[in-house]
C-alpha cells in the first residue's frame, strides 16, 4: 500500500518539507483554486505536479476533481460541463496523474457539528451530533420536514440545546457545518443555505441516481481510453441530510454504482470512516466484496452513539476493525499481482486525525492536523508492516 498525505497546495499551512518528515511518499492534491466546472489546464497541472516532484513526492491521487452541482441536479444543457470534465481528465493523464477521487453528495461535502470536541487524555476531534444537527435543521434553518428525519428523543435534545444556546453557539454550529467544503471556499449563512436548498426541491434518490448514471456514462469511457481510475467517495455522514438525498451510503448503493457502468475504471474510494458511521455497514466485508474496484483508501475510525451521533476515534480504536480492513486491502494487492494488473498498489492516506500537542496552534483545515495524522500514519504503518510480515491472511 502506498503511504499518501492530503495536501491543500497553496491553501495548506503544512508545507511539503514537513510532510516529507512523515515518511509518506505520495501526495493527494487538487487544484482547489479552479472554480467548479472549469477546465484544469495542463499548464496548471504541470506546475503543481512539478512542485510535488521537486519536493520528492509523487502526485498519487487527485482529491478531488469536483462535479458541478448542475450535473448532480441534471439541470439544463450539461454538454459543456461534461466536455470540460473530460478535458481535465485528459490533461491530468498527460501529466501522469491517473487516479481521481470524487463525490456525488449534493451541495455539501462532509458534515460535522463540532470541530473541536474534547478527546479523553487531551486533544480534540471532529464530531457529528445528531441533536445539534436536528437543532440546526429544525430551529435555525426552519426546515419543518426535518421532523420526520429524527426520532423523538433527538428532537427533544435538539430543542433543549437550542433553548440553552447563545448566538455565538449557533454561529459556531453554522461554521462547523459549512467547514466540510474544502474546494468551494464560499460559505453560506442560514438564509443563503435556505435559498441554495431550493434548487434541489423535488430531487429524490431515483432522480439523483439517474443523474449519477449519466455522469458515469459520460466520463468512464474516457477514463478507460486514458488508463485512468475514478473512485467515488462515500457519503459523509451516510444518511440523507438537509433534505438532500444521499446515494453512496451502504453496500447496496455501492453495488448499484459498480453495476451502473461495469468497468474497472468505475471504482470506489474505500473510506472506512464514512462507511463506518452507518451502523448497518460491515466495513471489512464491504472492502472484501468490492476489493477489485478499490483504487484509493481513506483510513480512519469512528465511534458511534445510539442516537446517530459519531465522532472521529483514534485510527486503531473506534468501531471498525482496522487490522481486518487492512488485511483485506493487502490481500487484494496480492491478488492483483497474481492477475498481472498494473494498478497493484492501493494508495491510502491517514484521514481526519485528532488535534493533539501543538496542532491547535497551526490553524490547519479541520480534521487535517499534522501531528494527529502523523500519529495515525505511524499506527497504520505498523499494522501494514506486521501483516505483511505474517503473510496477510487475517479473518
Amino acid at each position: 500500500m502506498k503511504e499518501s498525505w492530503r495536501w491543500y497546495g497553496p491553501f495548506d499551512k503544512i508545507r511539503l518539507p514537513e510532510i516529507a518528515q512523515t515518511g509518506a511518499t505520495g501526495i493527494v492534491n487538487a487544484l482547489h483554486e479552479v472554480p467548479y466546472g472549469e477546465v484544469w489546464s495542463r499548464e496548471a497541472i504541470a506546475d503543481r505536479a512539478g512542485e510535488i516532484r521537486a519536493a520528492g513526492f509523487e502526485w498519487s491521487v487527485v482529491e478531488s476533481l469536483p462535479i458541478h452541482e448542475r450535473i448532480k441536479r441534471g439541470d439544463g444543457d450539461l454538454s459543456a460541463l461534461f466536455a470540460n470534465y473530460r478535458q481535465s481528465m485528459a490533461n491530468l493523464a498527460a501529466e501522469g496523474v491517473t487516479t481521481i477521487c470524487y463525490n456525488f453528495m449534493p451541495l455539501l461535502d462532509w458534515t460535522r457539528t463540532d470541530l473541536t470536541a474534547p478527546v479523553t487524555g487531551g486533544g480534540t476531534c471532529l464530531r457529528y451530533s445528531a441533536p445539534r444537527m436536528a437543532a440546526f435543521e429544525l430551529h435555525m434553518l426552519g426546515r419543518a420536514e426535518a421532523e420526520a428525519d429524527y426520532p423523538e428523543d433527538v428532537r427533544q435534545a435538539a430543542a433543549i440545546w437550542f433553548q440553552q444556546s447563545t448566538e455565538a453557539d449557533r454561529n459556531q454550529l453554522l461554521m462547523s457545518i459549512m467547514s466540510g467544503l474544502p474546494g468551494a471556499y464560499d460559505r453560506y449563512d442560514v438564509a443563503g443555505l435556505r435559498d441554495a436548498l431550493t434548487l434541489y426541491d423535488g430531487l429524490g434518490q431515483d432522480a439523483l441516481r439517474d443523474n449519477y448514471k449519466r455522469f458515469l456514462e459520460e466520463v468512464i469511457p474516457t477514463a478507460e481510453e486514458l488508463g485512468m481510475r475514478l473512485c467515488v467517495h462515500p457519503d459523509d455522514p451516510p444518511r440523507d441530510i438537509l433534505g438532500l438525498p444521499r446515494i453512496v451510503s451502504d453496500v447496496n448503493d455501492i453495488k448499484w454504482i459498480m453495476g451502473a457502468v461495469d468497468s474497472v475504471a468505475n471504482g470506489l474510494t474505500l473510506c472506512s470512516g464514512s462507511l463506518g458511521a452507518n451502523p448497518a455497514n460491515d466495513v471489512p466485508a464491504i472492502a472484501k466484496q468490492f476489493a477489485d474496484r478499490i483504487h484509493f483508501a481513506h483510513l480512519r475510525n469512528v465511534a458511534k452513539d445510539p442516537d446517530g451521533s459519531f465522532e472521529e476515534a483514534a485510527h486503531l480504536d473506534g468501531d471498525t476493525d482496522m487490522v481486518a480492513l487492512i488485511a483485506v486491502l493487502l490481500n487484494e494487492e496480492k491478488r492483483r499481482i497474481a492477475e498481472g494488473r498494473r494498478d497493484v498498489e492501493i494508495p491510502f492516506r491517514p484521514d481526519h486525525g485528532h488535534e493533539i500537542l501543538m496542532d491547535a496552534e497551526r490553524g490547519t483545515h479541520p480534521g487535517y492536523p499534522l501531528i494527529g495524522r502523523l500519529r495515525g500514519l505511524a499506527e497504520l504503518r505498523g499494522v501494514i508492516r506486521a501483516l505483511s510480515h505474517e503473510g496477510t491472511q487475517h479473518g
